[in-house]
């Protein structure tokens, strides 16, 4: 027997929509690429959203077409986020801190038939527009008096001219909620890139659940902060839980330094904010240096990588910020878990809480996750047995796009690559990814583990530990280490840091200091990169 309720499909434009019609004069703020701060509503961007969608029907783009984008976090950008999918077509965001060839591959694979970018970005589209094969259109993300006289790309045009002309009147149409909405690549797999395909459905349902008060807690009483790249995993769902709340939305645009983000969340009383630890760091040592505290700020999810209990400690001790750390990854959409309390934990005194904090959190509705050996069979949730991560769940990704790498699942499980643990309360703790854990004399030793303490260090502004072979005990761990602007912190200082904080078998064997740690395209640490480096590196022989 079937249900009698009535069947309507999750669309993306339903948000838009939904933002309109409830919430229509909730701002949207956003630091231009222009230099100014501009100002409109969600009335407004739905408005626009549809000029949109009518200028790419003007196009004649099938269905099911790529739209690129190369741009900040902004209003132009989240008008494409519902007028590209909204009407039927796949929004692409490219990551511009990639390589160009690693564009050009990216963006023929995608078969891309649109570009639409910030203007930033020119001296980028300029070197790769000739070689992306498949792209018919190139849009600037600007107005017409913007343009340069001579772009060197053939037919640019400016967003407001190509999508201004538009009528704002335009039905969304109804389609398959399971067609495909929008599309990230991924530079953590082997190889070449593979792309996610998200869709519609997976995107509203993963939205739904990062608003949720034990995830995200987003309402229409916030104002919102997404430091995040809108090109990394779409700012991991928030222009979508803002919309589906009515939250007011506050972008930076390409000014990403910690005195414009401090001064960006004190301006538009910001009170929640989401961004990578590096970021976080830059805007610490601003506030430090300067002696200056948070208006509003009340909380900030902190991912892409795993974050320092030192700046957890900072932002919930020094400052009164409640840190809710997350996991996830490209192929979750990206949201997996949120470390949130439990009822249980709120009379812990401070040390206990701080133990549960520092763990990535508890999987959100609609995440399953388990833990296995090297055989597949599952290990118990007793926050001691460690294993490797695999997850399921409604936004988790089937098959990467055109099939690229076969069949990613074990099972119908998705392997994430990381090693964890998973205590009885259901809290993930990443102990490592699967090709960074350090092996040494048969036992395990988790890198995370080792540059966390090195980050509590008061001299040190970023740490990574990798392992080096070594011939009696197969590897040991080296900490590579970053001072912070005219600290100093010597070897023998920095490794006794460690004792009485880890057994002393963990401690690293040494201490190399650099100016640089290589990052990725998404803040995260290269420690491909790092060994390439450090190959001709020899350990301490004592």
């Amino acid at each position: 027997m079937l249900g009698l309720m009535q069947s309507q499909p999750l669309l993306i434009s339903s948000m838009i929509d939904f933002a309109e019609r409830h919430h229509g004069e909730g701002e949207i703020v956003s630091r231009r690429v222009e230099g100014d701060i501009h100002r409109c509503t969600y009335k407004d961007i739905a408005g626009r959203s549809r000029q949109v969608a009518n200028a790419l029907d003007a196009m004649k783009l099938a269905f099911g077409d790529r739209v690129a984008t190369l741009a900040w976090n902004g209003y132009r950008h989240l008008e494409l986020y519902f007028g590209v999918s909204g009407s039927g077509r796949v929004l692409h965001t490219l990551n511009p801190r990639l390589h160009p060839d690693q564009i050009v591959w990216i963006a023929n694979h995608s078969e891309d038939q649109v570009l639409c970018f910030d203007m930033t970005f020119l001296p980028i589209v300029k070197a790769v527009h000739a070689r992306c094969t498949t792209i018919k259109h190139f849009i600037a993300l600007c107005d017409a008096a913007s343009l340069p006289a001579d772009s060197g790309i053939p037919g640019l045009q400016s967003y407001e001219a190509w999508m201004g002309s538009q009528a704002s009147k335009y039905t969304w149409p109804e389609f398959d909620e399971n067609s495909a909405s929008s599309m990230c690549y991924t530079s953590g797999t082997t190889g070449n890139p593979k792309a996610a395909l998200y869709s519609h459905r997976s995107t509203i349902l993963h939205a739904w659940a990062g608003a949720m008060p034990d995830a995200l807690n987003m309402s229409a009483r916030d104002s919102v902060l997404p430091v995040v790249p809108m090109f990394h995993v779409n700012a991991w769902g928030l222009p979508y839980s803002a919309a589906m709340t009515g939250a007011k939305m506050v972008f930076p645009g390409p000014a990403m330094d910690g005195k414009s983000i401090f001064d960006l969340i004190e301006s538009e009383n910001v009170t929640f904010a989401a961004g990578v630890p590096t970021v976080w760091q830059m805007m610490l040592g601003h506030m430090q240096q300067g002696g200056l505290r948070f208006s509003t700020l009340k909380r900030t999810v902190i991912g892409g990588s795993a974050c320092p209990p030192a700046m957890i400690a900072a932002f919930n001790d020094d400052y009164g910020v409640e840190v809710l750390h997350a996991w996830g990854m490209t192929e979750m959409s990206p949201l997996g878990t949120v470390c949130t309390l439990k009822n249980k934990h709120t009379a812990m005194d401070a040390s206990q809480k701080m133990a549960v904090r520092i763990k990535q959190g508890r999987g959100i509705y609609g995440v399953d996750m388990k833990i296995v050996d090297d055989l597949g069979a599952e290990l118990p949730w007793d926050g001691k047995a460690f294993g490797d991560l695999l997850v399921k769940g409604p936004w988790v990704i089937r098959e990467y796009f055109k099939g690229e790498g076969g069949s990613p699942l074990v099972n119908g499980w998705f392997p994430t690559g990381d090693v964890a643990t998973i205590d009885p309360d259901g809290y993930l703790q990443i102990t490592d990814r699967s090709k960074d854990v350090i092996k040494s004399g048969g036992e395990w030793i988790s890198s995370i583990d080792v540059e966390n303490i090195a980050m509590a260090h008061p001299a040190v502004a970023m740490a990574a530990c990798i392992g080096m072979k070594h011939p009696k005990w197969d590897e040991r761990p080296v900490v590579v280490v970053v001072k912070k602007p005219g600290a100093e912190v010597s070897r023998e200082a920095l490794l006794a840091f460690f004792e009485g904080k880890t057994a002393k078998w963990q401690i690293p064997d040494d201490v190399i200091f650099i100016d640089a740690i290589p990052l990725g395209a998404t803040g995260k640490m290269q420690k491909v990169k790092l060994r390439e480096t450090l190959k001709d590196y020899q350990l301490p022989t004592a």
